[in-house]
């Protein structure tokens, strides 16, 4: 089978393996579609993600759908949960499973990813789908999870003013989550034009450029005339992101930070977090968010196909890749089974 492994920053390779062979509890997934994440930049432009580094050849990707071979799940489309936590840990008891110092995770450390033709991958982290769905919003799902797990850490209210700062695919997917969870205003702060126009479509009210935060008329119109926003969201991994969050949030708002920065430490303005007594809220993956990301797909209230802008075969992962690391577009999907 194909497998693209990458062997270095910007060195990925096209190969022939064998085919796996699954163990106990395992299926073979024939995979169709898997989502270029932020975290697989990060592998791509600088061989680490946070602390830690390639140390050999790996096959990077975890937003994966793709067609059951054999076994119970025989021919059904699937999203594959790329998270496999140890399930008897504290922490996985204690319903935190994104948490468990154990887990396994797809296109991470020693666990091969699914830019690949075929993975063997647990059963039980299978997630069948209906016919309404393709692989590739299949693939788009994990995204989404992240997003809900955003969301159920900033602690919502209904009527909330909310600010995402990234309008890249999750926070695209959060400024559509927040209208669909009853946020009154949503607030979206982008450099590049056109995922700010992206957020408008896609249910933001404003939107606006970081450099624009420093008009306070300009900041006191994207607050309608509130002394700042409820809930903040930082979708960039980017320090000017989360002052962007600091800048609009009220005084006792909760400020959530999901992006992954590109070096192990982040900056933030301490000064005004503190006499703002802003809470901060890390998000790390997700919990065990499918159903909810099923349904909410299933019933329209997140268009999962909108962000996608550009799908490629695997032997131009490569390309797809550093189109993504420019920003180009939304979100590239690569699809492993078309040559």
């Amino acid at each position: 089978m194909r497998v693209a492994r990458l062997h270095g920053p910007r060195d990925l390779r096209i190969t022939d393996e064998p085919a796996p062979d699954p163990g106990p509890g395992e299926s073979l997934v024939r995979v169709e579609a898997v989502g270029i994440c932020g975290s697989d930049l990060h592998w791509w432009s600088e061989g680490t993600v946070g602390e830690t580094a390639l140390s050999e050849p790996m096959v990077i990707g975890h937003e994966t759908a793709g067609r059951v071979v054999g076994g119970p799940l025989d021919g059904r489309l699937v999203a594959v949960d790329p998270a496999i936590p140890c399930g008897r840990c504290e922490r996985c008891l204690q319903g935190d499973p994104n948490l468990c110092p154990s887990i396994r995770f797809a296109g991470h450390g020693p666990t091969d990813g699914s830019m690949q033709e075929l993975i063997a991958w647990p059963t039980d982290r299978l997630v069948p789908l209906s016919d309404s769905f393709t692989a590739v919003d299949g693939a788009v799902l994990e995204p989404l999870g992240v997003a809900i797990h955003a969301l159920d850490l900033a602690h919502l209210k209904v009527g909330d003013t909310a600010v995402v700062a990234g309008l890249g695919p999750i926070g695209l997917l959060l400024v559509q989550l927040l209208r669909s969870a009853g946020a009154a205003r949503v607030i979206g702060i982008e450099p590049l034009a056109h995922r700010r126009e992206a957020a408008l479509t896609m249910g933001a009210d404003v939107v606006a450029h970081p450099d624009d935060l420093t008009d306070d008329a300009l900041r006191a119109d994207l607050l309608a005339g509130r002394d700042g926003a409820d809930r903040c969201f930082e979708v960039a991994g980017e320090d000017d992101a989360i002052a962007s969050c600091v800048t609009l949030a009220r005084p006792g708002a909760r400020v959530a930070l999901v992006g992954i920065p590109a070096t192990v430490t982040s900056h933030y303005p301490a000064a005004p977090t503190r006499r703002k007594g802003l809470t901060l809220a890390l998000v790390r993956r997700m919990k065990d968010v499918y159903p909810r990301a099923i349904s909410l797909a299933e019933r329209g209230a997140v268009d999962v196909r909108a962000v996608v802008t550009s799908t490629h075969g695997l032997t131009d992962a490569a390309t797809a890749l550093a189109d993504a690391a420019s920003r180009a577009g939304l979100k590239a999907v690569v699809t492993p089974q078309v040559r």
